[in-house]
């Protein structure tokens, strides 16, 4: 059924406009599982059930796409939102309605040209996890293999372009906080990874890419992506197991201390010698299987760098925390464009200002994070009572980055990881290539000396 765009943009925009007045509006959704969990068979229990598309857009269209992917950032980000609001975003993580069986059948049956029940051995009609744009069902092949297939929501393209419209009106806000600001570049930059998470293909892609480097890795493990099942609007991969984030925050805080230190190696050298960051640091993004062992989930929003960006990134740190040269640090973010030339601030007070973002490589030494230490960073980020705050900017390059600060460091404090997360760091910058500091570093190292090996 095809629907009006104006029409849609109008409701989305009135829909959000409400939102922001309530700050937290309660929406229809139920808590989505943790997808490809083995310790418990829980299944995800809707309180309405979808049955057309035209469902699909009135209710996954109240809070879904671009604004539930904000306002579930909003839920877990160590911000200093009050808890009681943080709890009403939450609710973004809740009470999923479901799309029908039949509904999912006849998309099955659209994208793959055959029923579920007769295209695999088993097929599990309920489905462990509703995504923020699709559903996740288990299945086993004819051929005995455990699959996830996430399938998405019909129209759900359509919702998600009515956002992006409506996020340059919201961007005209921000524009009156950060005068130097190009919020619309911002805005572009926001909506070409949305737009590419619609594409299951590009998922696939990009989750085929980070399962190839990561083969065999001793702590991170990635579900290969079963191609035979696989189109632009069903995304089937290995069915993976482990804890669910909630569930292992019960783990002692050695096992967590070690979790942290394995997501914290996988974004930096995915980030430094893939070129490529996956954007969507989300507590449900993460199964764990103890002794820092780790499974990385829903690769759709990925940000890939090339070489110039990374060599921007690279002169940032080297001034701050190598060199810890203000004047050098000044000159670093001039060029990668997130300070207005026309800045005329000191250099110690820039490098003043953005020191806290580097709190955890600054020094050789163990450090813990907290969510007071990222709900201040959070503060510290957006505020306006800063000298600097009317000259800074935000280049392309650095919109998705920014996710570390905001959904990394969050996930690290609820994990009250420690470790000496600036020797870990030598081992990942490619500027430094310090050697193994931890076991979990030898065991890299090991890894990584193996995959040399095998190129050669």
């Amino acid at each position: 059924m095809s629907l009006n765009p104006w029409k849609i943009r109008v409701k989305r925009l009135i829909r959000i406009t409400r939102a922001s007045s309530k700050l937290a509006t309660r929406v229809a959704l139920r808590k989505a599982h943790s997808a490809f969990s083995s310790q418990d068979n829980s299944k995800v229990i809707s309180t309405r059930e979808i049955n057309t598309a035209l469902d699909v857009a009135q209710e996954l269209g109240s809070m879904r796409g671009v604004m539930a992917k904000f306002g579930q950032m909003l839920s877990y980000v160590s911000s200093p939102l009050p808890s009681e609001l943080r709890n009403e975003f939450s609710m973004l993580q809740d009470r999923a309605p479901i799309m029908s069986n039949q509904l999912v059948e006849q998309i099955i049956l659209s994208e793959l040209g055959d029923t579920p029940e007769r295209l695999f051995e088993t097929w599990d009609p309920n489905p462990i996890a509703s995504a923020s744009i699709g559903q996740v069902h288990r299945a086993i092949t004819k051929d005995g293999v455990a699959i996830a297939l996430k399938i998405q929501f019909p129209q759900v393209a359509q919702t998600l372009t009515a956002d992006l419209a409506n996020l340059k009106l919201i961007a005209k806000s921000f524009k009156v906080l950060y005068p130097a600001m190009d919020t619309n570049s911002i805005v572009d930059e926001i909506s070409d990874r949305i737009v590419e998470e619609l594409d299951y293909l590009q998922e696939a892609k990009n989750q085929s890419l980070f399962h190839t480097f990561y083969r065999d890795h001793p702590y991170v493990s990635i579900p290969k992506v079963i191609e035979k099942f696989s189109t632009s609007r069903v995304l089937a991969t290995e069915l993976s197991t482990g804890k669910r984030f909630s569930d292992f925050l019960s783990s002692d805080q050695k096992e967590k201390d070690l979790a942290g230190e394995t997501i914290f190696r996988f974004v930096f050298r995915s980030l430094y010698q893939l070129k490529t960051f996956n954007g969507d640091p989300h507590p449900g993004n993460y199964l764990f299987n103890g002794q820092g062992k780790v499974t990385f989930l829903d690769f759709g929003l990925v940000k890939h760098f090339n070489q110039s960006d990374i060599s921007l990134f690279a002169e940032m740190i080297k001034a701050m925390v190598i060199s810890q040269s203000a004047s050098q640090f000044k000159t670093a973010i001039t060029d990668a464009g997130l300070l207005g030339a026309n800045c005329d601030l000191s250099d110690a007070e820039i490098y003043k200002h953005f020191l806290p973002f580097y709190d955890a490589v600054q020094e050789q030494q163990p450090f813990t994070f907290t969510e007071s230490y990222t709900s201040q960073l959070f503060t510290h980020m957006f505020s306006q009572r800063t000298p600097i705050a009317k000259f800074l900017q935000v280049s392309p390059p650095f919109v998705i980055i920014q996710r570390i600060n905001l959904g990394l460091y969050s996930v690290l404090s609820t994990l009250n990881a420690t470790a000496d997360f600036r020797n870990i760091a030598e081992e990942l910058w490619p500027f430094t290539q310090g050697p193994p500091s931890t076991s979990i570093g030898i065991d890299e190292r090991k890894w990584l000396d193996e995959k040399d090996r095998q190129c050669r």
